[in-house]
């Protein structure tokens, strides 16, 4: 695991119990318990994940604004200061290049939050494509990122902190704010269907304020949570993955966030492929699958009607809320009807299963 890169609380995970696999390059913990208890802690109670691997790209000067509404696929003009912004930024083919979150601090400071295994990419992508007084610095190993997702997230990280967190609504963020004693941004968003903060803060405080969330998250049944929680979570919710939901091959319309797509805004690269997709209907669609037979589809697994070979599996795992073999599958737009049923071959076999809404989870607000 030495060649591998490592978050500032590499050397944290081991005091936790941590099973270490190498993530997209990265040391990273799979579980610390395990997989489905730390999935149940997180739709239950809440669990803290070390996301200190994902980048940040810093956005700063006058033309800041005019230069992420011509590279983001979501409409950047709407944002205020202290509101957050899920978009994609595609290729000129409509392809994804990454999906991301924008802070905006003010017109001229953006904080932009990617996908780990993209960094050195979505970097390169924005500095080709620089204009005006734009100055792009990326501060991915300056930062520690932690997650605290749940139900009683806000309860526990609340006794940490004299800033009302019950003022920070959903997708809106506060900057410095007195944590634990270390500075943090708090931004509430996440990606495991829950409610919950997402927390950035210097790399050197990170440790620290995830030894603090814990103890004082401890007696309410707070635990470390892996990667392997944080698919399961974000799986049954229906976020895209990028490599798996989301790739340089298959468009954000098809991926199913067109919502994060918006065709009638100012120029933007890709708009003119996702406007058609937009207004004709995409080709492939991205669609819920149940297994009807006994098996698990698995990523990459191929799908068919009949004889025709129609999709892939994107995602699939056995849902340990629902208790049931689902899977995301990205198929022809004319098997994407509800119940329509299909087949997945797992291995040898070709096993039956239907097509459903989802997202497969939803929290009861």
């Amino acid at each position: 695991m030495t060649d591998l890169k490592q978050t500032p609380l590499y050397d944290t995970y081991k005091e936790y119990g941590a099973k270490i696999i190498d993530f997209g390059g990265w040391a990273l913990p799979v579980q610390f318990s395990s997989i489905k208890k730390e999935h149940e802690a997180v739709r239950t109670k809440a669990g803290l994940f070390d996301v200190s691997h994902m980048g940040e790209i810093e956005v700063t000067g006058s033309d800041s604004r005019a230069f992420l509404q011509k590279m983001m696929t979501n409409d950047v003009s709407v944002l205020k200061d202290n509101k957050a912004q899920y978009t994609a930024m595609c290729y000129e083919n409509g392809g994804t290049v990454d999906d991301l979150l924008i802070y905006q601090k003010s017109e001229q400071h953006y904080l932009l939050v990617v996908n780990a295994a993209n960094i050195e990419k979505d970097f390169d992508w924005l500095v080709q494509h620089e204009f005006g007084d734009v100055t792009l610095k990326n501060v991915s190993e300056e930062m520690g990122q932690l997650a605290l997702q749940g139900p009683i997230a806000e309860k526990v990280l609340q006794t940490l902190t004299s800033e009302d967190l019950s003022n920070i609504k959903f997708f809106n963020f506060k900057d410095r704010v007195e944590l634990a004693g270390v500075e943090v941004l708090v931004s509430r968003t996440g990606y495991t269907g829950e409610d919950g903060f997402e927390l950035y803060c210097d790399a050197n405080d990170a440790a620290m304020l995830w030894k603090k969330i814990l103890e004082a998250g401890e007696s309410e049944g707070i635990i470390p949570c892996g990667l392997g929680a944080r698919d399961t979570l974000r799986f049954e919710a229906t976020l895209a993955l990028y490599g798996q939901e989301l790739s340089k091959d298959i468009t954000p319309i098809e991926a199913g966030i067109g919502f994060a797509v918006k065709v009638n805004k100012d120029d933007f690269i890709g708009q003119s492929i996702l406007k058609k997709q937009k207004e004709e209907g995409p080709s492939r669609k991205l669609v819920g699958i149940e297994m009807i037979e006994k098996g698990i589809p698995r990523h990459g697994y191929d799908v068919y009607s009949g004889d025709e070979r129609i999709g892939f599996v994107t995602t699939g795992t056995q849902s340990p809320t629902l208790q049931k073999n689902i899977g995301l599958a990205l198929v022809d737009a004319n098997y994407a009807s509800m119940e329509m049923e299909v087949e997945v071959q797992v291995r040898q076999k070709r096993l039956k299963a239907k097509v459903v809404s989802t997202p497969f989870y939803k929290r009861s607000k």
